[in-house]
């Protein structure tokens, strides 16, 4: 991995596989943070070389996107997030631009929040790990299913599987909706299940009028400095959602064509076929990481029409 770059007014404060957090210097308790995405590309646990041009700028603009989009933008009622203003006036007229111009573009100014350790998982559609359980229990993360369900098939209503949000640089695990109320409380746990399929609701109603199905997503939530509950980190990209092309799952029995998705498939797939997970992972060919901006861009295209 690359190291993190060096920011004026700025301090690194972590880097994760995609994402680097700094905060402002000398602050011990910011009000502020900023969270920069980078180009990196990871699977199977691993940052893979090299990364994905431009894949940072692309999954920013498109959390921006729909941060706008869930604050009213929709017509719905105005879920609150994290972001803040990126520029201050300094004068009459004068703007002082706050994002830093070496990563302008892909970075988003935010607020501190008191984050839930949560992961807020939303499923409308039977895939990936949840179809590996159904086969064999009938269940995803414990919730009975009817039978007869095949991989890709919409469920009879999208389900809430939350997860707890391990620290840093360990695994997330799955958990019943009972244990994320011992988590954070009766209160905020149903709080946090409600906000997340509502918002699911509303992205997969406005993802279907682009022609585009969103088969699962993840959201977390953070406590602002009222209490109020807020959702941050990123929202609805490529790289914490599964989103389909309604036209191909409509008309393809083939799970690779009904279910190819707009995010690093591409790059799993080559990497499972190429690689046997032991030792440094191979270098990407050109193609396959041509392939990736490509299906990255086109999402952020499809969706807002830009």
């Amino acid at each position: 991995m690359t190291s993190p770059l060096s920011l004026a007014g700025w301090r690194h404060l972590y880097s994760g596989k995609v994402r680097d957090l700094y905060v402002p210097d000398a602050s011990e308790n910011p009000e502020r943070m900023l969270v920069v995405a980078s180009d990196r590309v990871s699977a199977f646990d691993h940052v893979l070389s090299p990364g994905i041009a431009g894949k940072g700028e692309l999954l920013t603009t498109l959390s921006l996107w729909w941060f706008d989009q869930l604050a009213g933008g929709d017509g719905g009622g105005g879920i609150p997030n994290h972001l803040v203003a990126d520029h201050e006036l300094t004068g009459d007229d004068t703007v002082r631009e706050l994002i830093p111009a070496a990563v302008s573009g892909r970075s988003m100014l935010v607020r501190s929040l008191e984050m839930y350790p949560v992961e807020c998982v939303v499923r409308g559609y039977l895939t990936g790990s949840g179809w590996v359980e159904y086969q064999s229990s009938g269940t995803v993360c414990g919730i009975p299913l009817p039978e007869g369900l095949n991989d890709g098939d919409r469920l009879p209503e999208p389900i809430y599987t939350p997860a707890y949000k391990a620290p840093m640089g360990e695994h997330d695990e799955n958990i019943s909706y009972e244990q994320s109320v011992e988590l954070v409380g009766a209160d905020v746990a149903a709080a946090l299940r409600d906000a997340s399929l509502e918002i699911y609701r509303r992205a997969a109603a406005l993802a279907e009028s682009r022609g585009l199905i969103l088969a699962d997503t993840k959201f977390e939530f953070g406590a602002d400095e009222n209490g109020t509950l807020t959702l941050g980190d990123e929202v609805l990209t490529s790289d914490s959602s599964r989103y389909w092309d309604a036209e191909a799952w409509h008309r393809s029995t083939v799970p690779a064509e009904r279910m190819a998705s707009f995010d690093k498939q591409i790059v799993r797939n080559w990497l499972a076929a190429n690689w046997d997970k032991t030792g440094t992972p191979p270098e990407l060919p050109e193609e396959v990481v041509a392939r990736t901006a490509n299906r990255y861009r086109e999402l952020l295209e499809r969706l807002t029409g830009a």
